[in-house]
């Protein structure tokens, strides 16, 4: 993600032919001849902050409200929005889905989707889905990478020295360059197993004396229950992101399988619907393999959601494993249309990972 920076090609083409108005006859022409599932993904909404100020990561904004509020329009006017417990529906009925198909999703379960985009979505009545992981919901203690980053950005040691991740870095005063070697950090981390991942920052928390177990920052929180009942009392609907935002495929078998389990027993615990969707954590393809599949289907959920980039022309096919768009903060209306209109062309790609890890990883939350 890049966080209000220069648009790159593709979004330089995407305004291109958004200014052309040439892009909804496109995207009429592509409906003829290809049917397709897309799914946007979001994490949170709200204003931008002032990168020297603001204390958490900034590449988890998708947009700011107002574009929220104009791309949900579009989605509107455009498109055919429609919730995934529906898409559920017309799969087990082998009913073929409508042209320009497009479901909105959130993950993680920020406060932020409930104070912000949850009235914008029921201002313009549009579903979407929230896949929350149960573990924080009602707690208000934040994520394990949102407390790393905050570590990062605030510590004053002079230096960063991770053995696990081979860094053993000066710590710069400038909050931008923190914010380069956060992202790095992020970026190599999820080559460690979950449990690695955990050891490591809670060692940081030891030894930096920034205890995140008591922590309840007011900026970068989860929602609670009682929030989670609202919204969903308003039409939205709730998926399963695990219980502690572990990548799955991570975790030891016994301890993969508990996570699922669990996160579905408490969304079926808290709220009236049965939770049917899944979104795995991370989503990449290191998060969620052949044994996280079959857990999420034994576990009694009937579609779940990845983080590799694309659309879905045969959901049926991998209805398990359901490719999405990430929505960023760089993305102007331009490239935002273009995106959904021509998603082949103006999304961003997964790299696939080789064994000694990513050079770079574009579509990663």
């Amino acid at each position: 993600m890049n966080q209000r920076g220069a648009p790159g090609i593709r979004g330089r083409l995407g305004q291109l032919c958004y200014s052309s108005g040439l892009l909804y006859s496109l995207q009429r022409v592509r409906a003829w001849w290809q049917r397709d599932l897309r799914i946007l993904a979001y994490h949170r909404v709200m204003p931008l902050p002032d990168p020297d100020t603001y204390e958490f990561d900034l590449e988890l904004i998708s947009t700011p409200p107002e574009e929220f509020r104009e791309q949900m329009r579009r989605i509107k006017r455009y498109f055919r929005p429609m919730r995934l417990t529906d898409v559920v529906a017309a799969l087990d009925a082998g009913e073929a889905l409508p042209p320009d198909t497009v479901a909105v999703t959130f993950d993680d379960g920020y406060d932020d989707n409930y104070r912000i985009a949850a009235p914008i979505l029921d201002e313009l009545k549009v579903p979407a889905t929230f896949f929350v992981s149960t573990g924080h919901i009602d707690t208000g203690k934040p994520y394990a990478y949102d407390w790393l980053v905050h570590m990062i950005l605030m510590t004053d040691r002079p230096r960063l020295v991770l053995p696990e991740l081979g860094i053993d870095v000066a710590i710069p005063r400038e909050r931008a360059l923190r914010r380069r070697i956060a992202g790095n950090v992020l970026l190599r981390m999820k080559w460690l197993d979950a449990l690695g991942q955990a050891a490591m920052t809670e060692r940081l928390e030891t030894e930096w004396n920034m205890p995140s177990a008591n922590a309840r920052p007011q900026d970068c929180r989860p929602m609670t229950w009682d929030q989670a009942r609202e919204m969903e009392a308003a039409g939205l609907e709730f998926g399963s992101h695990g219980v502690h935002h572990r990548m799955l495929a991570r975790l030891p078998i016994d301890e993969m399988e508990r996570e699922v389990r669990e996160s579905k027993a408490a969304l079926d615990r808290e709220l009236t619907n049965p939770a049917l969707l899944m979104s795995y954590p991370v989503g990449g393809d290191r998060a969620y393999n052949d044994a996280v599949v079959s857990a999420t289907r034994k576990a009694g959920f009937q579609l779940a959601c990845s983080y590799v980039c694309g659309t879905n022309p045969e959901p049926s096919e991998n209805r398990y494993s359901l490719y999405r768009l990430p929505v960023e903060s760089n993305m102007g209306p331009g490239w935002f249309a273009a995106m959904l209109a021509l998603p082949q062309l103006m999304s961003y790609p997964t790299v696939a990972h080789e064994v000694q890890g990513p050079r770079e990883q574009p579509c990663s939350p």
